[in-house]
């Protein structure tokens, strides 16, 4: 008797048969091309080094070695089980994910960092088992999103070389893989004795790939000059950054004093006579002086007008923003005659934010006016005072401090200085400005409005009044609305009045209006906004100078907005009852009413190039080109944006797209099917007739599911193909093989009617069989 039950026989017989799938020989296709390896290695290493670039990490360091030894070592054991291997490898990969999970914990509001993280662990990890052309595969596609991941956070077009040398390497990548898909040089590599350059083999010919890289490049280029670029934010977690530091800041003993590099503060400097320096060690809060050079006089309680000198350009904010708009950093209630300052300071709300999240939830003020949410990112690349650059009317900010303030005039300050690779993400509720409304808001202002923003000096009032009442006087229609008002004077100033480089200091009578108007004629870009306010207040409209930057340049190759300090300047905010506080800017080279959320960068490239090519086209023809050009990019803007709202409105519109989506990729598919049918019989009649018959036989076949390879010859096809096909239709086959090698290669005559026919049958009899 046996002393094994049938359940130990059992599990006896299940560990022979897993110990025999153990030792069974590896598997056969293993990659034998070095070149291919070499190659996919390099495309990973690229893709890391990207990442380190955009990120500005230092993955590289460690990840390219390793991956190079790995990759050697799985060269070495491409024929072996590496079962203990494997099984690290798999261990380390668990490792890897529980690293990811701790770190993803704390990076919630951007996570591509961590995820690219991941991905070059895994990658590491998988550069040790690489024994087939599928893992090559896998590394190829990890190098490729490691890729797309640095472009999504990359913000310069210095991330372009990395897109070129990737391409320039993926080609001939691709070229290798197709030729191993095809069986081609799988053993040539490793058992030819001559060493031979790269690209001096036929499979690599230079020239076809230096036209291909040619072909594709330009082809990338067209099209990313003509692709619509749309509002990227439809997710909730926004991107924050900075130093971990920054979560437990807060305003301490209600400390809210702000930190402009702009000026000397009380103590820190040594002159006597008062005046700054030039070289960006800050410029006196009062009297002449001149102005920093690298810092923007403008972000202070107190700012000092009769400064003089210029800024040196610098990159201080990289911003991708769903629509161009006014940044607003500070407004000031108080005019001094040389300047202005914050008098009303309270009440200053201080905000906390959950200690689960970085959101901050603002209030914004009631209107009448149709709101739209435009999102924002900052990425702050030099430091900044501990304000918080943002569009008007924030109602939502996500930043890393602890608390965040809102002043009286709606400022945004935080407890610290914004250092550099702070990054922070505001909500903004945007008012549509409708001038039809705007005219019918009248003057009920109220009392808090009137005693804070109405403040003119007594001895410049009546002069400023009745000065401001004669240019309006010069209207050639009647102004009663106050909005009317405003543009008209705003308009007048930006007009009548000129920019002057070269103004003398203010003396110690002179008031800085007074002077722009009835003296210098012009002054200071900011000066202009200076003058628009007191002269409003004169008026009885109230009115506030604010200071801010403009959106900068738009970059269309990375999407973002790139602010230097030279964009920071100081224009008008008026208030409208019920509408509250919109911006004026009379300075000279601006428009008067700063761009919203009417305006769209949706075919920036286009515009750049329009604009470029208008430069060289007469006046007159460049005006009458541009006016086209805005009429159909207009409209084709218009035209999506209505589409995508009707779509993003409800189910309704959701289905409705969906339905949209399905047609048009219907149309698409008939519409290629039908350039594909085109594209072949128009190459079919550029052959000899015989030869295309001989295709169209071959092409019956393929859809037959009987496929002639790349190598094969009309005879060993047929041999191949009689096989799977009944008696009859291998006749056909046969017969129509014979006619087509006897014409091809000993120049026989044949009967093309008798062929057509014989290609008939065959056709019908595949067809009733399929």
């Amino acid at each position: 008797m046996s002393n094994f039950s049938p359940q130990s026989r059992e599990q006896s017989s299940i560990l022979s048969r897993l110990r025999e799938q153990l030792s069974a020989p590896p598997p056969s296709d293993t990659e034998e091309s070095i070149s291919l390896r070499v190659l996919v290695q390099v495309l990973v290493a690229i893709g890391i080094l990207a990442t380190d670039f955009a990120g500005d990490t230092n993955y590289s360091l460690w990840a390219i070695p390793i991956s190079l030894i790995g990759a050697f070592w799985s060269w070495k054991q491409r024929h072996e089980r590496n079962t203990t291997a494997k099984f690290l490898i798999a261990i380390g990969m668990l490792i890897a994910l529980a690293v990811f999970f701790r770190n993803l914990v704390g990076s919630l509001n951007d996570t591509r960092l961590v995820l690219a993280e991941l991905l070059i662990q895994l990658q590491v990890l998988h550069s040790f088992d690489l024994p087939r052309r599928k893992n090559l595969g896998y590394s190829m596609v990890i190098g490729l999103i490691l890729l797309g991941a640095a472009g999504t956070l990359s913000q310069t077009i210095a991330f372009a070389p990395l897109l070129v040398v990737f391409l320039i390497i993926g080609l001939p990548v691709l070229v290798l893989d197709y030729r191993s898909r095809l069986g081609f040089d799988q053993s040539s590599e490793t058992h030819s004795s001559q060493k031979k350059p790269l690209f001096s083999n036929s499979a690599l010919p230079l020239r076809r790939l230096t036209l291909f890289f040619a072909l594709i490049l330009s082809l990338g280029l067209v099209i990313f000059a003509v692709m619509p670029r749309f509002p990227s934010y439809q997710i909730q977690n926004f991107p924050v950054s900075g130093a971990e530091s920054l979560e437990d800041e807060g305003f301490d003993n209600n400390d809210r004093e702000i930190s402009s590099s702009g000026y000397v503060r009380e103590g820190d400097s040594d002159d006597d006579d008062g005046e700054g320096s030039g070289n960006g060690e800050g410029s006196p809060v009062e009297g002449a002086g001149e102005m920093s050079q690298d810092f923007y006089y403008g972000f202070s309680n107190q700012i000092n007008q009769n400064l003089r000198g210029e800024l040196n350009p610098r990159v201080v904010m990289r911003l991708r923003s769903q629509a161009d708009g006014w940044i607003k950093m500070l407004a000031f209630d108080h005019y001094t005659g040389e300047g202005w300052k914050i008098e009303e300071e309270e009440p200053t709300r201080e905000i906390d934010r959950p200690s689960w999240s970085y959101r901050f939830r603002l209030s914004t003020p009631s209107t009448q006016a149709q709101t739209e949410r435009v999102v924002q990112t900052y990425t702050v690349t030099n430091q900044l005072p501990n304000l918080i650059p943002a569009l008007p009317n924030a109602s939502e900010v996500y930043f890393p401090t602890r608390e965040i303030a809102v002043d009286p005039h709606g400022s945004l300050q935080s407890p610290v200085p914004l250092g550099e690779g702070l990054t922070y993400t505001v909500v903004s509720r945007v008012p549509y400005r409708d001038r039809a409304q705007l005219r019918q808001a009248g003057d009920n202002y109220p009392e808090s409005i009137r005693e804070t923003y109405l403040q003119v000096p007594s001895e410049i009032e009546d002069r400023i009044r009745e000065h401001g009442e004669s240019l309006l006087a010069e209207s050639s229609q009647p102004l009663d609305a106050t909005y009317e008002k405003v543009l008209y004077l705003a308009q007048t100033l930006k007009q009548g009045y000129q920019l002057q480089p070269d103004i003398p200091f203010l003396e110690d009578d002179q008031d800085l209006v007074e002077t722009f108007l009835f003296d210098w004629e012009g002054g200071y870009p900011d000066h202009f906004s200076s003058t628009l306010t007191i002269m409003l207040r004169s008026l009885g409209i109230p009115a506030r100078l604010a200071t801010g930057f403009s959106t900068g340049e738009f970059n269309p190759f990375t999407g973002l907005y790139v602010i230097r300090n030279t964009d920071a300047f100081a224009l008008t905010e008026v208030y409208f009852p019920n509408y509250g506080w919109l911006p004026f800017n009379p300075i000279p080279g601006y428009e008067v009413i700063p761009p919203s959320v009417e305006q769209s960068e949706t075919f920036g490239v286009l515009r750049q190039i329009w604009n470029w090519v208008a430069g060289w086209l007469p006046t007159p023809v460049a005006g009458f080109l541009n006016y086209l050009w805005t009429l159909i990019i207009g409209s084709i803007t218009s035209f999506f944006r209505a589409l995508w709202g009707f779509i993003t409105q409800g189910w309704v519109g959701a289905i409705t797209g969906l339905i949209g989506l399905f047609v048009a990729s219907f149309l698409s598919w008939l519409g290629w099917k039908q350039l594909q049918r085109w594209r072949y019989q128009r190459w079919l009649s550029q052959l000899p007739p015989v030869a295309g018959l001989y295709q169209q036989m071959l092409q019956a076949l393929e859809q037959a599911n009987v496929s002639k390879q790349p190598g094969q010859t009309p005879f060993e096809y047929l041999q191949t193909a009689t096989v799977q096909l009944e008696n009859a239709q291998a006749e056909l086959v046969e017969e129509i093989s014979q006619a087509y090698v006897s014409w091809r290669y000993g120049g026989y005559e044949v009967n093309l009617d008798y062929l057509r026919n014989r290609l008939k049958q065959l056709k019908r009899s595949l067809k009733r069989l399929s």
